[in-house]
């Protein structure tokens, strides 16, 4: 199933693994290209230093191409930039900002760019100003989200620009995949299912949460901060939406959620964490390889193709 995608990144199969903090680092992302996808990297707020030796060790892991996901808001983007020009990747994926200062440096090194966006008019900007590709995710997802749904967002960003569009949001099986192409997505981004692989270092109770969740198990906090994220139920979440509800300050916020991603993922906090899941965690009934995920996903695709 080749597309634009697989050509850029030069990858078997039209997918890309999400660039998750805490979650995403040098074993998930080698797994993921070693099985045919696009492994990422999440630099999140990571010292330049921590970034430069994951990619290193991603490298001793395997030979195909993988990329860093870039935080923009992080305090050390500037130098993680640089790191990721001078160890070279085969892409860099972006979020919570805008990578125009970057482009450049990365171009020049012969890396690819592809941002993430949650509207028409970001994609457009970031295709004027020399991307490759752009991520179009919808509100489906976990961790931050925009404000439009996949469903309706990736058609016309697919639209509104020429360089190819890769959907994410809401994606983890193969009738998502085929529904994601049919919108005009020539790859999937899937980040909560690969939370559950065999080969993510997610604690076993974040996984087992995830797997035991239902349809509506999903909330979204921080919505009056203008910064909302999608996680798992839990009293963290409730105590969450209640100070929200109260008036809390955005800094009282703040200090509620601090470290609680790393607390669930590294630790298993499942009562006071934040379990970062998209809503597609439902649908999420087992651990497998990365391998295993990626080749029960293409196919279904490929049997939902064979039956038009």
């Amino acid at each position: 199933m080749k597309t634009r995608i697989t050509e850029l990144l030069d990858i078997k199969y039209p997918i890309i693994q999400g660039g998750m903090a805490w979650v995403a680092e040098h074993n998930l992302a080698a797994a993921v290209s070693e099985a045919g996808g696009f492994g990422l990297i999440g630099a999140a707020s990571a010292p330049p230093e921590v970034i430069r030796a994951e990619i290193r060790k991603a490298k001793e892991l395997t030979d195909k191409p993988f990329g860093v996901n870039v935080m923009l808001l992080s305090p050390y983007a500037d130098e993680v930039a640089q790191v990721i020009a001078e160890e070279g990747v085969k892409a860099v994926t972006t979020g919570a900002g805008n990578p125009e200062k970057y482009m450049e440096l990365w171009k020049n090194k012969g890396i690819r760019v592809i941002p993430v966006v949650a509207s028409v008019a970001l994609a457009q900007r970031m295709e004027k100003y020399g991307a490759d590709a752009v991520v179009a995710e919808g509100m489906e997802s976990g961790g931050h989200i925009g404000a439009q749904t996949t469903m309706t967002l990736v058609p016309q960003v697919a639209d509104a620009i020429k360089i190819p569009v890769i959907a994410a949001g809401g994606i983890g099986d193969g009738r998502g995949f085929m529904a994601a192409r049919i919108l005009g997505a020539e790859a999937v981004q899937i980040g909560t299912r690969f939370v559950v692989s065999r080969e993510s270092i997610v604690h076993q109770n974040y996984k087992d949460r995830v797997i035991k969740a239902k349809d509506i198990d999903t909330v979204i906090t921080g919505t009056t901060t203008g910064h909302p994220v999608r996680s798992l139920r839990n009293q963290m979440t409730r105590e969450y939406v209640k100070m929200e509800k109260a008036g809390a300050s955005f800094e009282e916020l703040e200090y509620l959620t601090l470290g609680s991603l790393r607390n669930a993922v590294m630790e298993g906090d499942i009562i006071k964490g934040t379990i970062m899941a998209g809503q597609i965690a439902g649908m999420i009934k087992k651990e497998q390889t990365c391998k295993e995920m990626i080749e029960e996903i293409m196919e279904e695709a490929k049997k939902i193709k064979d039956s038009f």
